[in-house]
């Protein structure tokens, strides 16, 4: 059949893009980067602006909350988004609404404007994320080329709440917690002007009808599990308010995949998850960001309540773990998945994970960073490399084109579900390991710094068993052997 115009520019659109491939490359790790740090960014300017905005501890945690109800449960609408009008449109559109909520909530005189602003910022995160992540799969399509991308796209998505704190930690001390929020002005501005300069239109062959059912159970369903999981962190696990959210977001859930099953245009095509190597890359994804959050959270506390570091000092004190981190990210994608394949390297990962996380349990009141800190954060970041670059790639590798959106989501929705999870999972044991320390004691400074660093240490055993753990999982349910593009396959282990 003769080729047609449409058929014509397309190839010219791809002929382009492939041949800018690594500038697109540097927009949309800071695409991504962006995204990704606005998770921890916040965090260390939570303090300066609760002080300035006058607002009570018991609110504090909305400042969070807000971002990811809305980024977690809108993952997988913003991903078919992409698909249905055009992954260049959508990152454009979800770039330019997350800098104007972004300068809104810099700007923001009171603290409903202040959640409002970070509830929208949630929204456009739902929708940038998976476009940037689906335009890196379908441009770089060369396994050689993918590894790379993957390595430094990975390691960009492993390291950035590190980033994050670093640069939050700079900013509030230097400038104000307002540019916790104006930075992404910047990363945005740089960002859209490459992909307009960069990135090539390309005309939509299909535009199959949204999913109404599925995207309205999908998205109540995410928020329902992911409030669950912040009501757990407050209210505790046995809490009425926590077990119900719990049980209508896996009711929801549940009703979701029911209707996937039937529908003729689903918003998430159930063989992209069933795939063994996807599944397990899936898992690998969620299990890492579950244990990560430990590090982040209870570390940076350590770090600046034990050991009285400074928020710019806290975030120095990662920067090791980062080098690493990226260093193994970049090795594992280009030089190991190809030889190896995801089953040896992503179980590999997770238990260098543990044995760093086991490390982090000997700390006490006396521990010094060198000594104790440090060797915990460099065994981490080696684990953490092995996974992120390896699993990001192994499930997105074989969706095709149309549905590389939706795909992409499902990777981002497992690294929000997995933070959530893990900050009210971890966070609850610490919480219960402290109470439970102080119960019978003699209340004074050195007995409260012991007891935080018992909930602290505590945490970082259930991390590691949850590094152990989805090791096992994922060493069952991943492919020996280089990964290829192989038809679906059911989910059953080896």
């Amino acid at each position: 059949m003769p080729t047609t115009t449409r058929e014509q520019a397309d190839l010219m659109a791809h002929s382009a893009d492939h041949d800018r491939r690594w500038l697109i490359l540097a927009v949309l790790c800071i695409a991504q980067l962006m995204v990704v740090l606005d998770a921890t960014v916040v965090n260390i300017a939570l303090p300066s602006a609760q002080h300035a905005l006058h607002f009570s501890d018991s609110s504090r945690q909305w400042v969070v909350t807000a971002y990811t109800l809305a980024f977690g449960s809108l993952l997988l609408l913003g991903g078919r988004l992409s698909d249905l009008f055009g992954r260049r449109r959508t990152l454009v559109t979800g770039l330019v609404g997350f800098a104007l909520a972004s300068a809104v909530g810099g700007a923001a005189q009171s603290f409903d404007i202040l959640i409002a602003a970070r509830a929208v910022q949630g929204v456009f995160a739902a929708i940038l994320a998976p476009a940037a992540l689906s335009l890196l799969t379908t441009i770089f399509t060369e396994p050689k080329e993918r590894g790379k991308a993957f390595g430094v796209f990975g390691a960009i998505a492993g390291a950035g709440a590190g980033i994050g704190l670093l640069l939050g930690g700079v900013l509030t001390q230097y400038l104000s917690w307002r540019w916790s929020l104006y930075v992404n002005l910047v990363f945005a501005a740089v960002a859209v002007t490459g992909v307009l300069l960069l990135l090539s239109k390309h005309s939509s062959h299909a535009r199959p009808r949204l999913d109404l059912r599925g995207t309205l159970t999908a998205s109540v369903g995410l928020f329902a599990l992911v409030y669950g999981f912040s009501q757990a962190d407050r209210s505790g696990w046995g809490a009425s308010s926590t077990l119900g959210f719990l049980a209508a977001g896996v009711a929801l859930l549940a009703v979701f995949i029911a209707l996937e099953r039937r529908s003729e245009h689903p918003l998430l095509p159930l063989w992209i998850i069933t795939n063994r190597n996807r599944g397990g890359a899936l898992l690998a994804t969620l299990t890492m960001t579950v244990g990560m959050f430990g590090v982040f959270l209870f570390l940076t506390y350590y770090l600046q309540q034990t050991l009285a570091y400074s928020p710019v000092k806290t975030g120095l004190a990662f920067l090791p773990m980062i080098g690493v981190l990226i260093a193994s990210s970049t090795t594992s994608s280009t030089v190991l998945l190809p030889r190896f394949g995801p089953r040896l390297l992503v179980p590999t990962g997770l238990l260098l994970a543990a044995i760093g996380m086991v490390l982090f349990t000997g700390l006490d009141t006396h521990s010094t960073y060198a000594a104790h800190v440090l060797p915990g954060l460099l065994v981490l970041g080696v684990g953490v490399g092995l996974v992120s670059a390896p699993a990001i790639s192994t499930a997105t590798l074989g969706v095709d084109g149309d549905d590389a959106g939706v795909g992409s989501a499902t990777v981002n929705t497992a690294q929000q579900v997995g933070g959530s999870l893990g900050t009210a999972l971890l966070n609850t044991v610490a919480s219960t390991a402290t109470t439970t320390f102080l119960a019978g004691k003699a209340a004074s400074p050195v007995v409260a710094a012991q007891a935080a660093v018992h909930g602290y240490t505590t945490a970082f055993w259930w991390a590691a068993a949850i590094f152990a753990a989805g090791a096992a999982v994922c060493g069952l349910l991943l492919r020996s052997g280089a990964p290829s593009l192989e038809p679906a396959v059911e989910l059953v282990p080896a």
